[in-house]
């Protein structure tokens, strides 16, 4: 099995890469969507964050507001460490379950969407990596744009997060999306064309066929053992 690691930064354009995947029948398991899964109301990960950041975080329904807490971690890097150790065991946990089930099902090529794949050190699980790059004004423009923000507060959004010329020089692959949607289509169809060619031996012993195959030769093994003088 081939795990492809996906990462980039805010406004960066990951998600777009992401879906671009999805588009053409990889799966993709997204870290954000496992992070509001552990972030919901009852939740080991929930427990844990109420009890560090307060009631405070909380929606009238009791779950969390997203975007207070945003504003709290985006704004103090102590409590932003805090939140990302806290819900990181959670998350992996997460992640490694939608691996585990793709594999059931005999995927053998899975995208794994995670904004902080390095951060997290889940760099180690994924080969190639994937980092969808953009220079800093560029990223700037399309962050405020985006969301409306005050240059500063982008600034503060972005500064918060790994450099993308420092996930770039840990890639396998850059797709440098400063241009077109075209452009980036176009980058992107060289980037299926990596990511999907054959197996090697080691990934298809991972994957599901290649788990059954061996257990197939072990079987086949015993039986001959048993059979001879």
């Amino acid at each position: 099995m081939r795990i492809v690691g996906l990462t980039g930064g805010i406004a960066s354009g990951k998600s777009t890469v992401s879906n671009l995947f999805k588009a053409h029948g990889i799966p993709v398991v997204d870290a954000d969507i496992v992070a509001r899964n552990v972030l919901k109301k009852g939740t080991g990960g929930w427990k844990k964050v109420v009890a560090a950041f307060g009631e405070d975080i909380l929606l009238e329904n009791g779950e969390v507001d997203r975007a207070k807490l945003g504003q709290i971690v985006f704004s103090d890097p102590g409590r932003r460490q805090l939140l990302n150790r806290l819900l990181a065991p959670f998350i992996s946990r997460g992640i490694l379950m939608e691996v585990l089930k793709l594999w059931i099902k005999g995927c053998s090529i899975i995208v794994l969407d995670v904004p902080l794949l390095f951060e997290a050190k889940m760099d180690k699980w994924t080969k190639p990596i994937v980092v969808v790059w953009v220079d800093r004004k560029t990223q700037l423009q399309r962050l405020m744009i985006r969301d409306g923000s005050m240059e500063e507060d982008a600034k503060s959004r972005i500064n918060a997060q790994m450099s993308l010329d420092l996930k770039r020089s840990q890639a396998d692959i850059v797709i440098d999306n400063t241009g077109s949607l075209e452009a980036l289509q176009e980058q992107f169809q060289k980037v299926l064309t990596q990511i999907t060619r054959p197996l090697t031996w080691t990934e298809f012993m991972l994957s599901r066929k290649g788990a059954f195959m061996a257990l197939f030769s072990i079987f086949v093994g015993v039986a001959i053992c048993k059979r001879s003088p």
